[in-house]
């Protein structure tokens, strides 16, 4: 194992969660790193706590207890706002349902985060335009969400997980609101840009065909990590 930080590193985490008095145990125990240009399918079924697991290892949410690493610092120690400049630096996301701004153009979607980095206007523009020439998209800059196909909206959003060069993208069920072929593409995007960029991409879904295309499948059930390929 590389002896260099982790991307995301949970280490024995848990998340417990109060629902109308019930204590629900979303993860119990949960130990998973992820390395620098792993590509890694988090796969499970409804409720199985993959969704919970993805929302730690982006620093949405804070473990219970155990420990969680992002690029060796320990999320613990972090105020909230250290927490979102790190996510912000470090984790870029890719979500089923793109999660792009409707009246926004999309150099200036993918520009977003950006923003948040206090990157200034002229460097902003030139950064969002290179993310989107590397999906593709360097014909629909000023284009809004509505005026662009299902499949090329997901390109969008992964230029965004990419523009601050993150040292990890969470694509969480991205093929989900796709059609076969745009998904296709979609998952060959984020291979090609994987293995290129040697930026670690964890996809979280359902979908054992979209997992299958993963070099690691890590399978989660109740809570708990049932099998991990990439494990001894």
């Amino acid at each position: 194992m590389s002896i260099t930080a982790a991307a995301v590193e949970a280490v024995d985490v848990t998340r417990v969660y109060q629902l109308e008095g019930v204590q629900v145990e979303a993860l119990r125990g949960v130990s998973l790193r992820i390395d620098t240009g792993e590509y890694v399918a988090v796969v499970g079924p409804s409720g199985s706590g993959k969704s919970t697991l993805m929302h730690l290892l982006g620093c949405l949410d804070r473990p219970s207890s155990g420990s969680l690493r992002i690029a060796g610092r320990e999320v613990a120690d972090l105020t909230g706002n250290e927490l979102a400049a790190l996510r912000n630096a470090r984790v870029g996301f890719v979500f089923q349902s793109f999660q792009l701004l409707g009246r926004t153009t999309a150099v200036d979607n993918v520009a977003l985060p950006l923003v948040y980095a206090g990157v200034g206007r002229a460097e902003r523009r030139e950064r969002a335009v290179a993310a989107l020439t590397s999906v593709g998209l360097a014909h629909r800059l000023g284009h809004r969400p509505a005026q662009m196909s299902g499949g090329e909206q997901q390109r969008v959003a992964i230029a965004r997980a990419l523009v601050t060069g993150p040292a990890v993208v969470l694509a969480d069920e991205p093929t989900g609101n796709l059609d076969t072929r745009s998904g296709t593409e979609v998952m060959a995007l984020l291979e090609q840009l994987n293995a290129d960029r040697g930026v670690a991409v964890v996809v979280v879904t359902h979908d054992h065909q979209v997992a299958s295309r993963a070099r690691r499948q890590v399978f989660v059930r109740d809570g708990v990590i049932e099998h991990d390929t990439g494990s001894g």
